[in-house]
């Protein structure tokens, strides 16, 4: 599985969404599993990023569903990079 980070900033909308509900968070993250879509970690940020999740995907074509589908509510602005084992990252560049 592809190690993926997601940034995300909330919407007014979001923001008003997880005051009123804060479990909210948990439901999405059992709706993006059932998409295919791991969740390994999730923190809530300060600053101009609100969350950070590492999640994992079989492919980049699943992790860009996900975020489109996210993004589509209008509650969240994601920000999705692709993540590489440091690693692996070594082993890749010794060739």
């Amino acid at each position: 599985m592809a190690v993926f980070i997601l940034l995300s900033t909330l919407t007014e909308e979001g923001a008003k969404t997880i005051k009123k509900e804060p479990g909210r968070i948990k439901e999405v993250n059992a709706e993006i599993e059932k998409l295919g879509v791991h969740v390994r970690e999730q923190y809530a940020m300060l600053g101009t990023i609100d969350f950070i999740n590492i999640v994992e995907a079989p492919d980049t074509a699943t992790i860009m569903r996900v975020s489109a589908e996210l993004v589509s509510r209008g509650s969240v602005k994601i920000t999705t990079l692709p993540a590489i084992p440091i690693d692996d990252f070594i082993r890749s560049l010794k060739g």
